[in-house]
């Protein structure tokens, strides 16, 4: 019979594993593209999504408890109470059937026995269950607190109060002073840092004094300085520099994910600028959802934005055939896995070109392009009036910039107008220079043997 009830629970298990996983591979999602979610304002998305797989969850666990709860009951019904109905009406014999020999002297002690051995025991299993419960009180204070602390974290980060713990060596010496100063950050048109310091969440100052100014379609050093693919001069600024010198940090600043130390940062509000990185983040969701995150297809409708108007967008950066290919907009994948680097990037850029933001931030964000959609994508920026502040190692993209931010690594930096055809040329200069230095070497050796046969 407890077979037939017995519910499947091996099931119920390899599902509540199946969706417990899915709910934490949401989760390590958020983690590892914190940066990414936060600089696209994609945080109500991702709790959406979230709470929709930790209901699943919650469903599923309350169905299996409600059916691990009533089998319990027939189990303990069977087991226990049956069997031991069973018991008690054989022990009932002696009592309510007179049986030949019986003596009632024993049977009062018998009674007597029984009796206090089920207080013993009771009072024994009660003791006990005191005991654990101060036990798993002790670990809830301390989940609790954790909890608590995370709350109020929380609250001094939304009133700007938040002190984070820098390591021992960075609180002292000649940094001391800049670690213990609050800038400011100013709601503008334009980007502008003034004497900011550049410093990582460890406590390294990597800049000092970070000055620079970006106004979109102004130039503040010539008004000679024009883009030729843009009549309105549009003010691009190219960031290079060496590895850990402050580039990525720079932007973390202005989006807000890092605290101003000093000085005063002007910056459009967050609706205003994207961020698009070399490792661009793709949502749990459509393909229709990775273009148009963080918004919603009612988001988009609501604008007044269409599927046609997306693939025409596609089209821009050479990923229409995508849509046919994967089965049209509302295909579900996993689009990190499903798609290449490039692609990755592209959609990325065709992100960009549908929000249409007055700024955007491109760390790294065509690595993975070829050098002729590159320029497509980057011309297409400008038309759109979008500024664009760009990290990039590749030469291919100097052209389409009016300014350089540029780091020497010590601390140093150099904003100033940006030549391309000059830089080009000293680059080359110095490429050719850096190749002869290379068989200075061998040439020597050479000059060695050439003496040697001569004597």
């Amino acid at each position: 019979m407890l077979r037939r009830l017995t519910p499947p629970f091996g099931s119920y298990t390899a599902l509540s594993a199946q969706l417990t996983g899915s709910l934490r591979h949401t989760h390590s999602r958020i983690s590892e593209f914190a940066e990414e979610i936060a600089f696209l304002g994609g945080e109500q998305t991702e709790k959406t999504l979230l709470e929709r797989e930790y209901a699943s969850v919650l469903q599923h666990e309350n169905h299996v408890l409600s059916r691990r709860w009533w089998f319990g009951c027939v189990e303990e019904g069977v087991i226990k109470w049956l069997w031991g109905a069973y018991g008690l009406l054989l022990c009932s014999i002696p009592v309510f059937l007179k049986i030949p020999g019986a003596q009632i002297d024993l049977g009062g002690r018998t009674e007597g026995f029984v009796t206090n051995r089920r207080l013993l025991l009771s009072s024994s299993d009660a003791f006990g269950r005191v005991m654990y419960s101060y036990k798993d009180l002790s670990e809830l204070a301390g989940y609790t607190a954790r909890v608590s602390m995370l709350l109020d974290t929380m609250k001094d980060i939304r009133k700007g109060k938040f002190d984070k713990a820098l390591v021992s060596s960075a609180t002292i010496g000649e940094n001391a002073h800049i670690l213990r100063g609050h800038g400011k950050v100013i709601e503008s048109e334009d980007i502008q840092f003034e004497n900011v310091p550049i410093v990582t969440p460890n406590g390294d100052v990597l800049v000092k004094s970070l000055s620079f100014q970006v106004q979109p379609g102004v130039c503040p050093f010539s008004a000679q300085v024009v883009l030729k693919i843009n009549p309105n001069s549009q003010q691009h600024l190219l960031i290079v520099g060496p590895n850990g010198c402050g580039k990525s940090s720079l932007f973390r600043i202005l989006g807000g994910l890092w605290p101003v130390y000093g000085g005063v940062v002007r910056k459009p509000p967050a609706s205003q600028f994207i961020l698009i990185p070399q490792r661009p983040y793709l949502s749990l969701g459509t393909l229709r959802d990775q273009v148009i995150y963080p918004h919603s297809k009612g988001e988009m409708e609501a604008r007044g934005v269409t599927d046609r108007d997306l693939l025409a967008i596609l089209a821009i950066v050479d990923m229409d055939h995508v849509v046919e290919r994967e089965g049209g907009w509302d295909a579900v994948r996993e689009w990190r896995d499903a798609l290449s680097g490039g692609d990755k990037q592209k959609i990325a850029w065709a992100r960009l070109f549908y929000h249409n933001p007055r700024y955007a931030i491109l760390d790294e964000a065509t690595s993975l392009v070829p050098t002729d959609m590159e320029g497509l994508m980057m011309e297409h920026a400008t038309r759109l009036g979008i500024t664009l502040l760009t990290v990039s190692h590749r030469p291919s993209l100097w052209k389409y910039h009016a300014l350089i931010l540029h780091y020497d690594g010590q601390g140093g930096y150099v904003f100033t107008k940006l030549d391309a055809e000059k830089r080009l040329a000293l680059q080359e200069e110095k490429q050719s220079l850096e190749n002869k230095l290379l068989e200075v070497p061998k040439m020597k050796a050479r000059l060695m043997e050439l003496k040697a046969i001569a004597a």
